[in-house]
């Protein structure tokens, strides 16, 4: 009988033989509310390859926000496992959890969530600061990925001064600082307007195409997640393709 470090040996060889990046297998989160349980996640099982454009999409309520936080090592589960470059995350304390979130994955939110005190240039340095990158090459790289998104004119400009489409373009530029693996957006369109929600998808799928980014979105806008090269339809809890609950 096979033990259980085994198993385990034998799912992070498949992992990287089958070149997955992401894997959750058999998830669950439980969120106690009194003496009632809410599960948020049931049974979710996805695998997503190394420069895949990934959608999840469902209504609201559905858990994609909680899906993302599976997959972003945000959170950990009730039960289940999830695996990043084959590793087994849920295993891993918080402080590990932070460091993987820092290196291995970028995160871009509806909100932008960008420092109003700061400008552009400096919103972007900050994730590399704390991987204790140089400052000289921390500007450095800013202003080039700055320069990517075509803010190269905007780099001393504080979100105030930018439009909705140029904050959510630093907000990919800070994203992309440490060089992550897994670009995660959660609904990135969701505060802009039509044409620019269409220049930002298309700037996403080019760091899919060109820089071979591997990119899950979270949406529950069918038209955008229908952009993906593969989209999964989540509700309540469960992938509706795969799930056995």
């Amino acid at each position: 009988m096979a033990t259980a470090k085994n198993k385990n040996k034998n799912n992070v060889n498949n992992n990287v033989k089958n070149n997955v990046i992401i894997k959750l297998d058999d998830v669950w989160k439980v969120y106690k509310m009194g003496e009632v349980e809410v599960p948020a996640l049931r049974c979710m099982s996805l695998e997503v390859k190394r420069g895949e454009f990934v959608s999840i999409m469902g209504p609201s309520g559905s858990g994609k926000s909680t899906a993302m936080n599976m997959v972003g090592a945000l959170d950990i589960p009730t039960k289940g496992k999830i695996f990043l470059e084959g590793k087994d995350i849920t295993l891993l304390s918080e402080s590990d959890l932070a460091q993987i979130r820092g290196k291995k994955i970028g995160f871009i939110f509806q909100q932008f969530n960008l420092l109003n005190t700061l400008t552009a240039l400096e919103n972007v340095m900050l994730p590399m600061t704390f991987q204790n990158v140089p400052e000289s090459e921390r500007r450095r790289k800013a202003r080039k990925l700055l320069e990517l998104v075509e803010l190269g004119e905007r780099l001393n400009h504080k979100p105030a001064e930018l439009s909705g489409g140029q904050q959510q373009r630093v907000a990919i530029a800070r994203a992309l600082a440490n060089d992550p693996e897994v670009i995660l957006a959660d609904e990135p369109t969701g505060n802009l307007d039509s044409k620019t929600g269409v220049n930002v998808l298309s700037f996403l799928k080019k760091l899919n195409k060109e820089e071979k980014k591997t990119i899950v979105m979270v949406t529950h806008d069918e038209v955008l997640a229908k952009q993906a090269q593969r989209v999964e339809y989540l509700r309540d809890g469960r992938i509706i393709s795969n799930n056995p609950c």
